[in-house]
């Protein structure tokens, strides 16, 4: 009988398992039991998981736990806005094949399962994970997938994802990283995780081992949003991956009444680079469904940026990006600190100082192609491009 890819067993530490209805959140003490008729919408429509270890994070006494925020379910999340959607960031309009989404033409998401460690409340891809969703790649969609990527030499960078696919066995992982290593023109393989923050025992060296190719440069990209889920047990986790010679970066969420100030931000960020991992990422909210009380403004994510700047060292700056909702791509979004001036520029430094700068060069440069004229005018909303 084949062995089951998954971890099939929840997460248990200390003699606790990991939690995955309400009423194992009101046994814990995360949720009021007065509160569990008006959280049933919710939890049948968005799944519920809290490992042991995040668990253990959460302060029950504070309303406005960051921990809790991020896992335990809330009313609000029924509130769904006009223009949130099951699909934020148009995954579908770029699956060429199951499990592939090629958005961008030298890299592909390879999505090898829809189940996670734990569910996030903000999670964009919420409608398509969790218990009643196909677990894992089917073999016949994963052998189309390796297929199309090796149909495509210009893919040079494949990103593994999900749900977390760090729920997979080391064996299963090591044989897609051995199918991915063995297409010649795939260079990078990257692994986007929460795990080693959600269940850092699952960090064995047999995991790390899996993700290693000869010849292929492999990287770790872990999600955190609050400096508290790096906890000694997690960094111990990292540090096994940085290591064995995997690189680590990672990508965080701005999420109102988490990590939506300078200092708590901040924090998040040198942890990070404490446990040798570079800020990547800080992503605006996406406009998944029952979200909007957690998202900022994009203006708050730019100053809250204007005040990491100068303050932190250059190595906690993250890339403050939004995903353009329809499937358009990624784009950084952070302050500006460039205007032109009749012909120089006026430049702000972090403390809010305007400075005069021309350029001074010995050659005159070239004038900008006609197609690259930044009138928009006529744009849609909707993400129309320029006729040609």
């Amino acid at each position: 009988m084949r062995r089951s890819t998954l971890r099939t067993t929840p997460a248990s530490r200390n003699g606790r398992r990991t939690l995955r209805s309400l009423a194992d959140l009101a046994q814990a003490g995360l949720v009021p039991p007065g509160r569990l008729a008006a959280l049933e919408r919710v939890a049948a429509e968005y799944a519920v998981a809290i490992t042991p270890a995040v668990a253990e994070l959460i302060d029950p006494a504070d309303p406005a736990d960051p921990i809790a925020r991020q896992f335990v379910p809330a009313a609000a999340e029924g509130d769904v806005r006009p223009r949130e959607s099951a699909d934020p960031i148009g995954d579908d309009a770029h699956s060429p094949v199951e499990g592939i989404v090629h958005r961008y033409p030298d890299r592909v998401l390879l999505k090898l399962v829809h189940v996670c460690a734990v569910y996030c409340r903000f999670c964009f891809r919420r409608a398509m994970v969790g218990p009643g969703k196909r677990r894992a790649l089917p073999p016949a969609a994963m052998a189309a997938a390796l297929d199309y990527i090796r149909a495509h030499p210009e893919i040079w960078e494949v990103i593994l994802t999900g749900g977390d696919p760090l729920v997979l066995s080391p064996r299963r992982l090591r044989e897609v990283v051995r199918g991915l290593a063995a297409v010649d023109h795939v260079k990078v393989i990257r692994t986007h995780t929460r795990i080693p923050v959600v269940d850092p025992a699952r960090i064995t060296a047999e995991m790390v081992r899996a993700l290693k190719a000869g010849g292929k440069a492999s990287y770790v990209v872990l999600h955190a949003n609050h400096p508290r889920e790096l906890t000694a047990e997690a960094r111990a986790a990292c540090a096994r991956f940085v290591d064995a010679g995997i690189p680590m970066l990672s990508q965080s969420v701005l999420l109102r009444g988490v990590n939506d100030d300078a200092e708590t931000l901040g924090a998040l960020m040198r942890a990070f680079v404490e446990c040798r991992i570079k800020p990547y990422y800080l992503h605006h909210g996406d406009l998944a469904p029952g979200t909007a009380h957690l998202r900022t403004t994009i203006a708050e994510g730019q100053e809250l940026m204007r005040r990491l700047r100068g303050r932190y060292s250059g190595l906690c700056q993250p890339s403050y990006v939004l995903d353009i909702p329809g499937g358009y791509g990624k784009v950084p979004i952070g302050p500006g600190y460039l205007a032109e001036r009749a012909g120089c520029y006026e430049i702000t430094d972090h403390c809010g100082l305007r400075h005069a700068y021309c350029d001074e060069v010995a050659f005159a440069p070239a004038a900008p192609p006609a197609e690259t004229s930044n009138d928009i005018k006529g744009l849609r909303s909707s993400g129309e491009r320029p006729g040609p």
